[in-house]
C-alpha cells in the first residue's frame, strides 16, 4: 500500500457507494470471501492499517486493539450493534468507534412485522406444505392461526426500532404494551401505548416482540420462567440479538406448546448450526439475520460507515460515534 495516503482494511464486500466515497483518498484493501476474514487474519491486517472499517461478525476485541494501536485510528462499523468490539479498550487505546445507527429503524421493524405476520398466519408453514403436496383440499380447520388485528401487542424494548414497531400496530387496532427500563411519555401519548412490567407484558400479549439491545442484562432476558408465563397462544418475535432469549428454552417452550409459535431473525450461535433442535420444529420460522437487509438500508449503511472513517482519519469527531467518551 502507498505510504502517501492512509490506507483501511474492509472485512467484507460492502455496497460500492460506500467503497466508492472511500477509494479517490485512501489505499483500500477489501477482504474478497463470502465468510469473515480469520481471526489471526484480522489481527495481522489491522496492525498494517489507520482505519478498520469491521461487520458485527468480526470480534474485535482488546489484544487485537492494543495489537493495532497506536496506528489504527478508527473502526467503523457496518452496523449498528457494537457487542462484538471491546468499547472499552477502544476508548483507553484512543480509537474512536463509529457505527450506524437510525437508518435501520424503519427497515427493521418492517422486517419484525414480516415475521411476526408469517408466524400468525403460518405462512412458511404453508408453503412448505404446499410444495411436498400436503394440500389436499380448502377445509374449514387447515391451517388455522390467529387474527393480528385488535390483538394484544407486547413490545420488549422502547427506542426506535420499538416505537416504529408500535406505529404500524396503530394500523392493525391493537393493543401495545410497551416495557422498557425507561418510560417514554411523549411516546406513550403519540402511540397509545402503555408501559407494563415485563412479567405483565409476557402474561397478557398475543404477540411478543424484542428489540433491546445486547448486554449483561439482556442476555437471556427471555427464558424459562419468561415462557412459563406467557400465554399458550402466543407468538414471540426476536429481530434484536440472539442471545436475548434462551435458545434451549425456547426449544422446549415451543415443542412441549408452552407457547405456539415464535419467528427468529438471530440465533444464539450464527449461522445456527446444522443439527440444532430448532431447525426441526414446525412452529417457528427462522431468517439468516437479513432484518437490515433493504437496498436502501445497506446502501445507507455503507456511507455512513465510509463518512465514520473518513472522518476518523482526519481526526475529526465521528458523525456516529458509539464510544464518545473517547473525546474526552
Amino acid at each position: 500500500m502507498s505510504t502517501s495516503r492512509p490506507s483501511v482494511f474492509v472485512t467484507r464486500r460492502i455496497p460500492q457507494l460506500g467503497l466508492d466515497l472511500l477509494a479517490p483518498t485512501i489505499d483500500l484493501e477489501v477482504w474478497p470471501g463470502e465468510l469473515p476474514p480469520p481471526y489471526e487474519t484480522l489481527v495481522e491486517k489491522s496492525r498494517q492499517v489507520d482505519g478498520l472499517l469491521c461487520l458485527l461478525t468480526d470480534r474485535i476485541d482488546r489484544p487485537l486493539l492494543e495489537s493495532a494501536a497506536p496506528r489504527l485510528k478508527v473502526v467503523s462499523q457496518f452496523a449498528v450493534g457494537v457487542d462484538n468490539i471491546d468499547l472499552a479498550a477502544a476508548t483507553a487505546l484512543g480509537i474512536p468507534v463509529g457505527n450506524t445507527p437510525g437508518v435501520l429503524t424503519e427497515t427493521t421493524a418492517d422486517f419484525a412485522w414480516a415475521l411476526l405476520m408469517a408466524a400468525a398466519r403460518r405462512v412458511v408453514e404453508a408453503d412448505k406444505l404446499t410444495r411436498r403436496g400436503g394440500w389436499k383440499t380448502w377445509g374449514p380447520q387447515f391451517m388455522l392461526g390467529p387474527d393480528i388485528y385488535g390483538a394484544t401487542l407486547g413490545i420488549v424494548g422502547f427506542g426506535r426500532i420499538g416505537q416504529a414497531v408500535a406505529r404500524r400496530a396503530g394500523g392493525f387496532g391493537m393493543r401495545i404494551l410497551y416495557f422498557d427500563h425507561k418510560r417514554d411519555l411523549e411516546a406513550e401519548k403519540s402511540l397509545g401505548a402503555v408501559w407494563t412490567p415485563l412479567d405483565s407484558l409476557l402474561a397478557e400479549a398475543d404477540f411478543v416482540t424484542l428489540h433491546t439491545s445486547l448486554n449483561a442484562g439482556t442476555f437471556h432476558l427471555v427464558g424459562e420462567s419468561q415462557f412459563a408465563k406467557m400465554k399458550a397462544s402466543a407468538i414471540l418475535v426476536n429481530t434484536s440479538r440472539g442471545p436475548v432469549v434462551d435458545q434451549q428454552a425456547l426449544y422446549t417452550a415451543l415443542s412441549s406448546g408452552q407457547i405456539a409459535y415464535a419467528a427468529i431473525d438471530v440465533t444464539e450461535q450464527e449461522p445456527i448450526p446444522g443439527n440444532d433442535p430448532l431447525l426441526s420444529l414446525d412452529n417457528l420460522v427462522i431468517a439468516p439475520h437479513i432484518a437490515s437487509a433493504s437496498i436502501q438500508a445497506r446502501n445507507k449503511m455503507a456511507l455512513m460507515a465510509a463518512e465514520n472513517m473518513l472522518a476518523g482519519l482526519r481526526r475529526e469527531k465521528l458523525p456516529t460515534c458509539a464510544n464518545p467518551a473517547v473525546y474526552a
